[in-house]
């Protein structure tokens, strides 16, 4: 029983993680009045710079918190 224990929590911390980061994401979309997927699209450089590190911190973040 104890793997089956592990393998829900790992399950149910993956999902909680999906939806946090897609939070995170949505909220930075929101927040900000660039649409910078668009951007990305026609080849601009610096907005897909960004949006990585958007994406990089959020997963810190994310990965502090489940950790803690």
């Amino acid at each position: 029983m104890p793997v089956l224990q592990d393998v829900l929590a790992t399950v149910g911390w993956t999902i909680l993680s999906v939806v946090l980061f897609y939070g995170g994401v949505r909220l930075f979309d929101l927040l900000d009045p660039i649409d910078y997927q668009a951007e990305v699209r026609k080849g601009n450089m610096a907005a897909g710079i960004l949006l990585a590190a958007v994406v990089v911190a959020l997963a810190g973040i994310i990965i502090a918190i489940i950790f803690t």
